[in-house]
């Protein structure tokens, strides 16, 4: 992998993770937070650029899907707070 690329992928990791705290749910939270990092520990060795390229896809559409639930979550929150 290129430096770039491992760059990209870190930023990428990092993202993730700080996403992942956003969840107000201790039990989302600490799931989000353990798939990223298991996820990222698992393919860390992989050497084909095809299947790399498909993982930081995978990761990125993980990365909107998180960034959407935990805003989700947080907008019920703050809706049961209202009433």
């Amino acid at each position: 992998m290129a430096a770039s690329s491992k760059a990209q992928v870190l930023s990428l990791y990092r993202m993730l993770i700080k996403e992942s705290k956003k969840f107000p749910s201790y039990n989302y939270r600490t799931y989000a937070l353990r798939r990223v990092r298991d996820a990222f520990r698992e393919n860390h060795k992989v050497d084909d650029p095809k299947v790399q390229e498909q993982l930081i896809r995978k990761a990125w559409d993980t990365l909107a899907l998180i960034q959407r639930q935990a805003q989700g979550h947080l907008g019920w929150d703050l809706a049961c707070e209202r009433q």
